[in-house]
């Protein structure tokens, strides 16, 4: 900062010493630390809203980039790299009659009339019973049939009551 080397320094006390008195130096000394204290807040401060500033100027930078990136149309930008003319694009095109605006070969045309829905219940009822709509109902039958072989008393060897 200042370039001020010790001989230098101990000039400016001696002088200070002559000029100010060995009985006001002490306060003279406290005042001075008092402005150096002073200088160095207000550059602190300054260093500081400088530091604000930039930061800002950053960040609006980013947000400027962000919002340049969000709002960049990277398919449009690729069509225009790949396929300015739009050649390609032509190439691939299907005609109209291949789209899907007049359906299928075998599919009636949409213009046509629709039959009217059929009964759903009577649909559902035409309908055999899928495999795990079967398998509840088989379930409980066999359930009852464990049952009474677990309920029934199994059969026990005939004693003779007089033997003993």
């Amino acid at each position: 900062m200042f370039d001020i080397g010790w001989s230098e320094l101990m000039i400016i006390a001696v002088v200070a010493l002559v000029v100010i008195g060995p009985k006001d130096l002490p306060q003279a000394i406290y005042a001075i630390g008092k402005w150096v204290r002073k200088a160095r807040l207000v550059a602190r401060d300054f260093q500081g809203h400088l530091d604000d500033m930039m930061r800002e100027a950053e960040l609006d930078d980013l947000r400027k980039q962000a919002l340049k990136a969000r709002d960049l149309n990277i398919k449009a930008m690729v069509e225009n790299q790949l396929d300015p003319k739009g050649e390609l694009k032509a190439a691939f095109d299907l005609p109209p009659e291949m789209t899907g605006a007049t359906g299928h070969a075998g599919s009636p045309p949409e213009d046509a009339p629709r039959p009217p829905p059929a009964d759903p219940l009577a649909e559902a009822a035409a309908l055999p019973p899928s495999p795990a709509e079967a398998a509840p109902a088989r379930a409980p039958a066999a359930a009852a049939n464990s049952d009474t072989a677990a309920a029934a008393p199994a059969p026990q060897p005939a004693t003779d009551s007089k033997a003993t």
